[in-house]
């Protein structure tokens, strides 16, 4: 006999469902954040820092954002392009008013436009106030966001999150808005707040603000103008060691055409700034500008720092002879110096001359390309021409050919007509190679920066096109110094050594240091392309090399086919065929003894938890940092130091262009390198050290950052 089994009822089992049901709705309606609305470039949702009401009329929420890479959306001033996110609530219930919060951004360059946003993750801060307390709150937020990458896609999300009546604990979601919380800008101090002011000057229809204050840390400023005024990016012209500096914002457009040529149109309009990169965190401060004593034309003052820094110039170009990045052009100028020494003195006089002209040249030549580059908002810099693997791959097959010149190989002929006034034709044809001897001896000492060079660089490159012509001109007639004393005194000559059989080795000995600085070059391309792209060079260079020994015993026909295969092979060496990895483009960052990966986020909340932080900006173009990280910056003297501290070292590598490197550069009023600097409890403000190091300067400045 089969005992019946007591099977559940439809009724029962409704119930059951119900009841389960009932549960995961309950957990739906009481939770902390609403579900994701996602998209292909990233997601959104809302949280909140609790998971019920409360007792409390005021709520904390936020609006969650997260990205995909290379994917952001922007500020509430977006910058050159752009929209921020706009929230509706129209469709919430028990909720009177919302306060959204603004993190501090990140600035984003493209194309020469510059927008504020952000990038991977964000969240917005949300201060509710509900209309009745211990009521449950239903929102309903629209949001209508702009998210960009290469191209710009419009999104409007439906969100939705229910607050229940209750106890109102904390959610696992409260740090994540804390957090972003702690970035949203507060208001400064009274002793900041009376630091800082912000100046109108200028003529009338070219006017432009001059902020100043104090920044303890990595100074960075935007400012957003009153209404229908537009300005230009924050330009920092000036810091100094107590944290005080000086920011320029020209003026592009202010309200309307006809009042933009009234002198004193925003004297009294508030602006407000915001200052990220305070080791206290982001400040925003609401300012009148004061246009009462507006400056319109230079003061003496002007006059007296471009005169100063002019000064600087002339200095930090001729030390720029001593450096250790002008190595590659020693055999040049050793060259250059010894073929005259039997020589008529108006002769060398000229020759001299044309070199120096040469060196000049190629600065003010420089000039103009830097201030062409900042017309069209491209970043510049000094010595950023290493950066480029067309310019390393022209200057290698340059460098080839002036080797097989010294060798006797191939007779480099330049254009003498410009020197038609120099004498007869030999003279001439011997002008116009000083001269280029002088414009290659600039390029190649140019990667490096000098003392004093890189205050006189940092000075011009703030400034305008009047400044970066003065400066480069000084530092032009500094470096070609040697040149013109001998020009000046040629009778110097005379105490050269005679030339003769010893000449022909030592062409030969100057053209190995040549292919030295070759392999040099191919040495960078290989860092900065991969290695099949290094390699791919050599063996064309190489074809080169042998087609001019070919091209020596060759008859007219041949020639000029020789010579057409070598100018097709040197194209390929300046513009690679090849298709390169860009996993290999950028190697990625080894671990060297004590140092760690640069990345500047991480430097003021070190520096904020009382640690040291040495920071070197390196290169492999760059010879002068070479010698200070072998000689200096790993020896087991810094090393015991650093480790027995507990210092961060910090290094970052600036062979490939790098937007954040240039940035922190900018910071600090340097377009070049080597850049190093010290951060600690006791200067927060950084103690930057000098172009070539010492270990002595090194330990100085370690132990006066520290926290006494």
């Amino acid at each position: 006999m089969i005992k019946n089994k007591k099977i559940l009822s439809p009724h029962s089992l409704t119930v059951f469902i119900v009841f389960i049901g009932s549960l995961y709705l309950a957990e739906a309606l009481n939770a902390a954040a609403s579900p994701w609305w996602s998209t292909e470039q990233g997601a959104v949702r809302l949280l909140s820092n609790t998971n019920a009401v409360g007792n409390s009329q005021d709520l904390r929420l936020g609006l969650h954002f997260k990205m995909k890479p290379g994917w952001k959306i922007y500020w509430r001033s977006p910058g050159d392009a752009g929209y921020p996110p706009r929230i509706d609530w129209s469709g919430s219930q028990n909720l009177k008013e919302v306060r959204m919060k603004w993190p501090a951004p990140t600035r984003f360059r493209v194309l020469g436009m510059e927008t504020l946003g952000y990038k991977n993750e964000v969240v917005f801060p949300l201060d509710l106030l509900s209309s009745e307390s211990k009521r449950g709150i239903i929102i309903r937020a629209k949001v209508s966001y702009l998210t960009c990458n290469k191209i710009c896609i419009p999104y409007v999300a439906n969100l939705r999150l229910n607050l229940l009546p209750g106890l109102a604990n904390s959610s696992k979601e409260e740090s994540l808005i804390n957090k972003f919380q702690k970035r949203v800008p507060k208001s400064p101090s009274a002793r900041n707040a009376a630091d800082t002011s912000v100046l109108l000057f200028g003529p009338p229809g070219n006017q432009s603000l001059r902020v100043e204050t104090k920044i303890l840390g990595l100074p960075s400023l935007i400012v957003e103008p009153p209404p229908r005024v537009q300005l230009g990016s924050p330009k920092l012209i000036q810091r100094k060691p107590n944290g005080k500096v000086i920011f320029h914002v020209r003026i592009i457009s202010a309200i309307n055409e006809k009042e933009n040529k009234k002198l004193n149109n925003l004297n009294g309009k508030k602006v407000t700034l915001t200052f990220i990169g305070d080791i206290n965190g982001p400040i925003e401060q609401k300012i009148p500008i004061n246009g009462s004593k507006i400056v319109t034309k230079p003061t003496n003052t002007f006059y007296w720092t471009i005169f100063n820094m002019a000064v600087l110039a002339l200095l930090g170009g001729f030390i720029l002879n001593l450096m250790p990045c002008v190595l590659p052009v020693i055999s040049l100028k050793m060259l250059s110096v010894i073929k005259y020494s039997s020589n008529e003195l108006n002769y060398i006089r000229k020759g001299f001359l044309a070199s120096a002209s040469g060196v000049i040249c190629s600065f003010l030549l420089l000039a103009s390309t830097l201030v062409i580059l900042r017309a069209f908002g491209q970043t510049v810099g000094w010595g950023l021409q290493f950066h480029q693997p067309i310019f390393l791959g022209g200057m290698a097959v340059v460098m080839t050919l002036f080797a097989a010149n010294l060798w006797g190989i191939f007779e480099i002929k330049l254009p003498s007509f410009l020197f038609s006034s120099w004498g007869p034709a030999k003279q001439r044809q011997s002008m116009a190679d000083n001269f280029i001897t002088g414009v290659f001896a600039t390029i190649l000492a140019t990667p490096c920066s000098a003392p004093f060079l890189g205050t006189a660089v940092g000075f011009a490159l703030a400034r305008g096109p009047l400044e970066i012509y003065v400066i480069f001109a000084f530092l032009g007639i500094g470096f070609s110094i040697p040149y013109l004393i001998i020009a000046i005194f040629p009778k110097l000559a005379h105490y050269f050594p005679k030339p003769g059989q010893w000449m022909i080795i030592l062409r030969k000995i100057l053209g190995l240091a040549l292919i030295a600085t070759v392999v040099w070059l191919l040495y960078i391309i290989n860092n900065q392309m991969g290695s099949q792209a290094a390699l791919f060079k050599s063996i064309l260079l190489f074809i080169i090399f042998g087609l001019l020994i070919l091209q020596k015993r060759r008859s007219k026909i041949t020639g000029k086919v020789i010579f057409g295969i070598i100018s097709v092979t040197a194209f390929l060496v300046v513009f690679n065929p090849l298709e390169i990895d860009e996993n290999k483009k950028k190697p990625q960052f080894v671990v060297e003894k004590f140092w760690k990966k640069f990345n500047p986020d991480n430097v003021l909340p070190k520096v904020a938890e009382g640690r040291i932080v040495l920071i070197d900006i390196t290169a492999d173009w760059c010879l002068t940092c070479k010698v200070n990280k072998v000689l200096v910056l790993d020896s087991e003297i810094i090393r015991n130091y650093v480790n027995r501290n507990k210092v961060i070292a910090l290094r970052a590598d600036w062979t490939n262009s790098d937007p954040i490197i240039t940035a922190f550069l900018n910071r600090f009023l340097r377009y070049g390198i080597p850049f190093n600097i010290v951060f600690g409890p006791n200067a927060p403000q950084g103690i930057i050290l000098p172009e070539l190091l010492t270990k002595t300067a090194v330990l100085s400045a370690l132990k006066k950052a520290k926290k006494q």
